[in-house]
């Protein structure tokens, strides 16, 4: 049993092993993408002097406006409940955001969302490849997918062949020596490291199939006991006919901003330890976990002439289909646990391609060996 185990290890091993690797090095580094931002560009995400309360989102809007060129869209505002920490301007685009002192009303930076980390991510899951959002096929998505699929069955099958048929072999390969020269080091750390990181590892393959196959993903939610028979997406609203098109554009133009700090202020009395509020026109989302499902928030709309909350959406009152997704994320970046599985997550990510690289080295070892 344990010889087939160890051609299925090594047969995918082989083909797959640079694919797994680069997936492995590039989501260590995505796990920690806001501190190494925070670190690189400190100016952008920390004011330089806390001074009094804040000012207002229509200050701070207008502000904005004023420093920033006309062909810059400002749609909406992020507060952050640490004073020390700038606001947000949420801009159009995924990831695209301005960066704005609440005391100055000073822009102090902008970030389009397009830099390295984009390229890590697009790399993480599409190999560089362009998304598809049509949902055509990709070959980039299908190779990470296929990747990740063998990794999953080469990380069953190493613990298989790990299994030690005695107490003294336990005890073996349970350590990883450091003083037996480089080659015992690197197996001891194939061997014995694979073990220990076995089980997290095991758990960000199978959390990341579910962006790559549908298949999968409809099978792991219903093991979780969700449906997926009706679609989770909602549909855009048909176009609207001229005179009603006209209106909104009348309604938006006359958006009173200064409604923003009733809203803020009443979201803040409501949530005291609140993480951040982002306010748009008409919506307001309060962000408040720091563990489990780190994406799940309260939504709220209300009504940008008077400021008056017209619907809530609690994060407590969603069925599982609509927490999901959250968990998935926050499980696969490791945030579920806070700052401790973070480090786990990006350790363990890091143990994913060192297991490929000692992997390769003793198969090419070993073909050397023969050949003598």
């Amino acid at each position: 049993m344990k010889k087939f185990f160890a051609k299925v290890h090594l047969w995918l091993s082989i083909p797959f092993g640079i694919i797994i690797a680069i997936i492995c090095l590039t989501g260590s580094i995505l796990v920690f993408e806001t501190e190494i931002l925070e670190l690189c560009y400190p100016s952008r995400y920390f004011v330089k002097e806390v001074k009094g309360e804040p000012l207002s989102p229509a200050t701070l809007i207008e502000s904005a406006r004023r420093q920033l060129p006309e062909s810059v869209q400002i749609k909406g505002i992020r507060v952050s409940s640490d004073p020390g920490r700038t606001y947000q301007l949420v801009l159009p685009g995924k990831k695209a955001a301005g960066f704005i002192d609440p005391y100055t009303g000073e822009v102090t930076g902008m970030d389009d969302g397009q830099g390295f980390f984009l390229k890590v991510m697009r790399l993480h899951r599409w190999l560089l490849d362009e998304y598809k959002r049509d949902g055509s096929f990709s070959w980039g998505k299908s190779v990470v997918g296929y990747a990740t699929l063998a990794l999953a069955i080469i990380i069953v099958s190493g613990i298989v062949i790990w299994y030690p048929r005695s107490k003294k072999a336990l005890r073996n390969r349970l350590k990883v020596k450091t003083r037996a020269g480089w080659f015992r080091f690197f197996y001891d750390l194939h061997v014995s490291g694979g073990f220990y990181a076995a089980l997290l590892l095991l758990v960000l393959a199978l959390t990341g199939l579910t962006w790559s196959f549908g298949w999968y993903r409809n099978a792991f939610y219903n093991v979780f006991g969700v449906s997926t028979n009706q679609p989770q997406a909602r549909h855009a609203p048909a176009s609207p006919a001229p005179k009603d098109a006209e209106k909104r554009k009348t309604e938006k133009k006359k958006t009173d901003y200064a409604q923003w700090a009733k809203v803020l202020s009443t979201l803040e009395n409501h949530y005291p330890d609140f993480k951040s509020i982002t306010i748009q026109d008409g919506s307001a989302t309060v962000s408040t976990a720091n563990y489990g499902n780190t994406r799940g928030s309260d939504r709220y709309s209300f009504d940008p002439a008077t400021g008056e909350i017209l619907e809530t959406q609690l994060y407590s009152d969603l069925p599982k289909s609509g927490k999901i997704r959250g968990w998935i994320y926050s499980v696969h970046i490791g945030s579920w646990g806070g700052m401790t599985t973070r480090v786990l997550t990006c350790l363990v990510s890091l143990l994913g391609a060192v297991f490929v690289i000692t992997g390769y080295y003793f198969w090419i070892k070993k073909k050397i060996r023969k050949l003598k």
